[in-house]
């Protein structure tokens, strides 16, 4: 995928004022978005709009109109011919597809002021970015009182990358009849209750910090299931004991929060405590395992996520790196199943019995 550079120097150097400008247009294509400019453009079709008629339409005068629709042309968001504005289909996406609006809206709300300081974070190897919304060691324990709109983006990105995911994998994760499920890093408690309609006869625990224990605990009784999922408050990092009954044990989007040698820490500690025949059963985002450049490249992107604003230490991992901690751990993968909703992995594993 990225073997060979394939541009030439015309393109290359046009490339490097795209990067140079860069958030510039970004926040036209979000101003142009939640300005109501693309809706009306979309609305219009083939017979498109003219900057007057546009203005009308929209929530800002015409001098914000035409500063937006100039950098919309150079950012192939819209197209002009005589007098007229039409959608590109860049602009299409950017209002109608619903990756590019969460991803979008993550960028904004979440990490936009933060990515300031990310030279700050890569030095201390700290969430140096994460000090604009207040003063928290890491994101994790803060997802409940961040601001409202930073909040809704944060799940809805976080929601967005696992629902379709979790559909596809529940059938490989009940194909040996498990009873007992442990859900490493619940969050807001979606697996947990995904497992439980999907199969009458599991129990779950979720093992994660009070904080969100708290969060998951309202979501569960809410919907019905305190009778079936449990909780273990507990922060993976520490030495605290772990429960050892569960035959699945599984991890989502869980591990990408930790460094290497907290995954494999973590891990070690698990297989300690696992009973004979259980299953590790993680579904990770793996840059390298994906089938289009543009995922890698998000994935790549969302890696700074993690430096600057999550925890300062974490990110998207190779696969291949993601096996050798695995096996430091004292665990082998014997399945992997790629491309499971927008591009996850699941690796079913087991521990390597001495």
């Amino acid at each position: 995928m990225y073997e060979k550079d394939t541009l030439s120097a015309l393109d290359a150097i046009t490339e490097a004022q795209r990067i140079a400008f860069a958030p510039m247009l970004f926040q036209t294509a979000l101003c142009l978005r939640n300005s109501g400019v693309l809706s009306w453009l979309d609305k219009r079709g083939k017979q498109g709009s003219d900057l007057e008629e546009i203005t009308e339409h929209s929530t800002l005068n015409e001098y914000g109109v035409s500063l937006l629709l100039d950098m919309g042309l150079s950012g192939r968001i819209v197209t002009h011919k005589a007098g007229r504005y039409y959608l590109a289909k860049v602009g299409h996406f950017l209002l109608h597809d619903t990756m590019t609006r969460v991803n979008m809206d993550f960028t904004q709300d979440v990490c936009y002021q933060g990515l300031f300081h990310l030279s700050d974070a890569l030095k201390e190897e700290k969430p140096s970015g994460l000090r604009v919304f207040g003063n928290w060691p890491t994101i994790y324990p803060a997802l409940s009182q961040l601001p409202e709109r930073a909040k809704e983006s944060w799940f809805a990105f976080d929601h967005y990358y696992s629902d379709a995911a979790f559909d596809a994998a529940l059938p490989h994760i009940f194909a040996t009849g498990p009873t007992k499920l442990y859900d490493v890093g619940g969050n807001t408690g979606k697996w947990a209750l995904r497992c439980c309609r999907y199969n009458e006869n599991v129990a779950v625990t979720l093992l994660d910090l009070p904080e969100q224990i708290a969060l998951a605990t309202k979501n569960i009784a809410n919907e019905g299931f305190s009778h079936r999922i449990g909780f273990y408050p507990v922060d993976m990092l520490s030495t605290a004991a772990l429960p050892g009954e569960a035959d699945i044990w599984w991890m989502s989007q869980f591990l990408d929060c930790f460094s290497p040698e907290q995954i494999v820490a973590m891990l070690t500690r698990v297989a300690q405590v696992m009973k004979p025949g259980a299953r590790l059963c993680i579904m990770e985002l793996f840059w390298d395992a994906q089938k289009f450049e543009a995922a890698a490249f998000s994935l790549n992107a969302t890696s700074l996520y993690f430096t600057c604003m999550a925890n300062g230490n974490s990110r998207f991992y190779s696969v291949e790196k993601f096996y050798h901690y695995l096996e430091q751990a004292g665990f082998r993968v014997e399945q992997r199943l790629d491309n499971l909703g927008v591009g996850h992995t699941l690796l079913i594993c087991h521990k390597n019995e001495q």
